[in-house]
């Protein structure tokens, strides 16, 4: 039955090699099950919105990897999307201060801006203008965005991924706050408390990452997990020994029955329009448009990127079945809008599913029946430690850069907006906009060496967008 849904076979992979792969995507993104509502949660007391933002966000996010298993048969998986829920928090803020309405009241309210641009993105998708719009990427600056998302992922594994805090709050970063010290007593003057816990973490996250590199080199299977949870258990020893900490504390007082009725009073089909409409409508509209702008390149970047690295695109840079892709995050928008949390979208750490020899939507399904299983075991997956994380996502970050070797940097049309990808997608944190800023370089570069008819009339719009929202949105 599996190989005829999935056409393993087809695509040169196996039952026990997609289940792996979705089992190592899984535990690479299992933070945003704690974390997204912990961001779109952060100025509500109690725990009930807490609850319902939480069982949102495992089921929303098995509801999109549902359609992107079967309908797309791709194995990259789907979680609302980290930058877009700050986005969404922000905007929640802003309808409170606007309206004067309860946080739960203003939450609810913008979570019909989620529905309706997963509603106009499921009509994209079926009218295949999202398609045209990847199409519409230049083939260079498509090259370009697998190392962009691929030094990202690095960036993420070295800094805000490793949950080490300092003690005025902010996250440390390996390479500055670490490496970057002139010797380790200034390291430890600027981590104070949570210096030792910051050693624990670096020398975690390099030894997984060793690990899952030799592993990788002498071809065993599943190398990534496996430096995983190497590197976990290093880190429950480092506590237990080092820290005095009880690793598994949290499970003893852990509750394994989900939250279901918090859900049905907060989030459940509980949407606002009322609300939405008291703060106006030229607000509203740009709100959906900026939504729209950052989830469609974001989901964009980040299903051109991974295919690439998985050899999924064919000679023009295209991949096949990009229109069903596109609509599993739509239709996972929409699921998540009706059941509480932000906007789903294609997540980068698929990669590390890719990269363990997912080749189909039975990865996409196994990362999705894990999700939902986070349901009732969500303390299990909260301890894994975020060094083992870190560990995958450096690992397949490295092994992403490797795409620059398809790039022609002998023309400076496609070396410039590339390079200008390299650096703004780890400093922006953004796959969308760094697409952006790679049009616009493009563009210009063409226009004014005499080579404007290289030039699509959708780049052209797109490049227009994107000057706009950079240099004229309010």
């Amino acid at each position: 039955m599996l190989e005829k849904v999935f056409k393993l076979k087809e695509n040169n992979t196996s039952v026990r090699t997609e289940i792996v792969a979705g089992l190592t995507t899984f535990m690479t993104m299992a933070y945003i099950i704690a974390l997204n509502p912990n961001l779109l949660t952060n100025f509500e007391t109690g725990t009930s919105l807490w609850n319902g933002v939480f069982l949102a966000t495992c089921i929303a996010s098995t509801i999109g990897m549902l359609v992107m298993a079967f309908v797309a048969n791709k194995p990259f998986a789907m979680a609302p999307g980290m930058g877009l829920n700050s986005f969404f928090a922000i905007v929640v803020g802003n309808i409170v201060q606007l309206t004067s309405m309860t946080y739960l009241a203003s939450f609810q309210a913008a979570l019909c801006i989620i529905l309706i641009e997963g509603l106009i993105f499921i009509l994209l998708s079926v009218l295949n203008i999202r398609e045209k719009i990847v199409d519409a990427i230049p083939l260079g600056v498509r090259l370009g965005i697998a190392p962009a998302i691929g030094l990202m992922l690095m960036n993420i594994g070295l800094g805000s991924n490793a949950g080490v805090y300092s003690e005025t709050g902010g996250p440390f970063y390996v390479m500055s706050n670490f490496f970057g010290s002139l010797t380790p007593g200034i390291a430890k003057a600027d981590m104070g408390s949570g210096y030792s816990a910051m050693v624990l973490t670096v020398v975690t996250m390099f030894i997984g990452l060793f690990v899952i590199i030799v592993l990788a080199q002498k071809g065993v299977k599943g190398a990534v997990i496996l430096g995983m949870l190497a590197a976990s258990i290093i880190y429950w020893a480092g506590e237990a020994l080092f820290l005095g900490i009880n690793p598994f504390a949290s499970l003893s007082t852990a509750s394994f029955i989900p939250p279901f009725k918090d859900m049905a009073e907060t989030t459940l089909f509980k949407l606002n329009f009322g609300g939405l409409m008291k703060i106006g409508w030229f607000t509203v509209i740009t709100l959906i448009v900026t939504f729209c702008i950052i989830d469609m390149f974001d989901t964009i970047g980040t299903l051109v990127g991974t295919a690439s690295r998985a050899g999924m695109l064919d000679k023009n840079g295209k991949m096949p079945q990009m229109k069903e892709a596109l609509l599993a995050d739509a239709v996972g928008t929409v699921a998540g809008s009706l059941t509480g949390t932000s906007t789903v979208t294609t997540f980068v750490e698929s990669a590390s599913g890719v990269e363990a020899g997912g080749r189909t939507g039975l990865t996409a399904l196994t990362t999705g029946i894990l999700f939902l299983a986070c349901i009732f075991l969500a303390p299990i997956a909260a301890i894994i430690p975020a060094a083992a994380t870190s560990s995958a996502l450096i690992y397949v970050g490295v092994l992403m850069v490797t795409g620059l070797k398809n790039v022609n940097f002998n023309d400076i049309s496609q070396a410039a907006p590339v390079a200008l990808m390299l650096i703004a997608m780890p400093v922006s944190g953004s796959i969308g906009h760094a697409i952006g800023i790679g049009l616009i370089v493009y563009t210009v570069l063409k226009v004014f060496t005499g080579k404007a008819k290289d030039v699509s009339v959708l780049t052209f719009v797109l490049s227009a967008i994107f000057l706009i929202k950079f240099f004229l949105a309010a």
